[in-house]
């Protein structure tokens, strides 16, 4: 029973425990600028602005939408034609929001639900551009940059519409700037500056031209009040002679007196009025010439004002390409420094080598030359040495020496002289006569020429040398050994047998005569004791 009691207070205290961790967990409060919407159980969803509510959990779920103030950056990415086809460029700044109504959240809730700020501006930027750009197509380049807050308006009063539907609300609409391609904006406001600077000298003109006028007018009525004054005058003075005369001039002589006053005030006045005229158009005349003067001095200045614009950009970049100029050459001379600084220190260096290896060089012809030197010395030596030893061979074999010489060098010199026969490529034989009248061939000829130069050698030799080499050898032949015959002093000596012309060995040969007995005069002819007579003589 005691139980059954207690069941009923723990389950109302379990259920309260629950409503109340529901209430703390859905209830939820919503700041100024942003826009809690529940929905779910109901119909109609609730919207909480600045105030709290209560969420049922699982059953409802809670969004929010940004209430606050945007900046939307309305751009014109491509050039925009105006109405009168001139392609511009704007750039304007919109202040939107949401609608602050239930059927403007509603809307905005269908769009921007849950959505940052910085996104709801992107999605409303295309919008609004596109609706810029047709205000931009509905009106002239000038109305946009002379009435800017007309084309703003005109921007917001389009733009509404299609924001309306959005849930938007455009709080402004500012104009930031306005650009064209081709710069007429620019040449516009010079046009504008040249119309204000020439109604001003326009009017300044006028003033002048009223003044001069007025002053004109001032002296004309000074110069009617004087002479109508003078002309009163003179009139009372007319009078007063008339009335002193006595009436004494008639009525016609008195109107014609009167005629002459007033044609001579008449002249007068027209003097005076021709005057003032001429005054007045010398006065415009002046200010006229003022004008232009005071214009040709504005054109002046402009045209210095260019002219010393342009020299001093020229100026500005002669001195700046003889500033890169100089340093050009500046760094080229630095580097040509030490192009030349390493130079001269490898020509020093190679110098340093050359100088080496000339050392080295002469060391090496030094003693190379030394050597050389040594040895032409030791071969002149030599030489020397064997030119004694020749000598002492020529000295023991007197004359057999030299005819072994020339025995030797006969057929070298044979070889010689015959050596210009063997270039002869044809002979032609024009006669059979031989040399000296004799009988014999041409070709014998050429033949015999090898030992007729060879005896002009022998015999140029013997002049030469005053030896006569003919002598020599034919004292070697077998003749004269055997018949010992000698032509001596252009005699000839017939030769006697040995046993006949033997004398004895101590007798002496008489003047005039060679030795020629065995044992006796040249040691090189052997004697030949078994010789017979031989019966013709041999001349040498």
């Amino acid at each position: 029973m005691n139980l059954n009691h207690l069941i009923i207070p723990i389950t109302i205290a379990v259920i309260l425990i629950l409503i109340l961790v529901l209430i703390v967990c859905g209830y939820v409060k919503a700041p100024p600028d942003q826009a809690y919407i529940i929905s779910g159980l109901k119909h109609d969803a609730k919207i909480l602005i600045g105030r709290s509510g209560i969420r049922i959990p699982f059953f409802e779920r809670m969004d929010r939408l940004y209430l606050g103030q945007m900046t939307v950056d309305i751009k014109t990415e491509q050039s925009v034609p105006t109405n009168d086809f001139i392609n511009v460029n704007v750039d304007a700044v919109a202040k939107v929001r949401i609608t602050p109504s239930q059927e403007g959240i509603r809307l905005a809730a269908k769009n921007f639900l849950n959505k940052k700020p910085e996104d709801i501006t992107m999605d409303l930027q295309d919008s609004l551009q596109g609706n810029m750009r047709e205000i931009i197509g509905t009106l002239s380049l000038k109305e946009i940059n002379t009435d800017r807050d007309s084309f703003s308006d005109q921007v917001m009063l389009k733009a509404s519409k299609d924001m309306d539907k959005l849930g938007i609300e455009i709080l402004s609409c500012n104009i930031q700037n306005v650009t064209d391609d081709n710069g007429l904006i620019r040449d516009l406001g010079a046009d504008n500056t040249s119309k204000i600077k020439k109604d001003a000298a326009i009017a300044k003109a006028q003033a002048d031209r009223d003044i001069a006028i007025a002053q004109a007018e001032a002296n004309k009525s000074a110069n009617d009040a004087r002479v109508l004054a003078e002309t009163e005058i003179a009139e009372k003075n007319n009078e007063l002679e008339i009335r002193k005369s006595e009436l004494q001039k008639h009525s016609d002589t008195k109107k014609a007196e009167a005629d002459a006053a007033y044609e001579i005030q008449k002249q007068e006045q027209e003097k005076t009025i021709q005057t003032a005229t001429v005054n007045a158009q010398i006065a415009k005349a002046e200010r006229e010439a003022e004008l232009r003067k005071q214009e040709v001095a504005v054109q002046q200045q402009q045209l210095d004002a260019e002219v010393n614009k342009k020299a001093d950009a020229e100026r500005y970049k002669v001195e700046q390409e003889a500033a890169a100029m100089l340093a050009k050459r500046q760094r080229e001379a630095e580097a040509r420094k030490y192009e030349l600084e390493k130079e001269a220190e490898a020509m020093r260096t190679k110098a340093d080598a050359a100088r080496y290896q000339a050392e080295q060089e002469a060391a090496g012809i030094r003693a190379r030359g030394e050597a050389e030197a040594a040895a032409i010395q030791a071969k002149a030596v030599a030489e020397a040495e064997g030119m004694e030893k020749k000598a002492e061979a020529y000295a023991k074999y007197n004359n057999a020496a030299i005819v072994e010489m020339l025995v030797g060098i006969m057929p070298q010199m044979a070889a010689e002289i015959a050596k210009p026969l063997s270039s002869i490529d044809k002979v032609n034989i024009y006669g059979t006569s031989g040399a000296n009248g004799t009988n014999g061939s041409g070709v014998s000829e050429i033949s015999g020429n090898t030992a007729a130069v060879m005896q002009q050698v022998f015999d140029t030799m013997s002049e030469a040398t005053g030896v006569d080499f003919r002598d020599i050898l034919k004292a070697q032949t077998y003749d004269a050994k055997v018949n010992r015959n000698i032509n001596v002093s252009g005699l000839t000596i017939p030769a006697v047998h040995h046993e006949q012309t033997a004398a004895p060995a101590d007798a002496e040969p008489e003047p005039g005569t060679s030795d020629l007995s065995s044992g006796t005069g040249d040691p090189a002819i052997p004697s030949t004791p078994d010789a017979e007579t031989v019966p013709e003589n041999h001349t040498l």
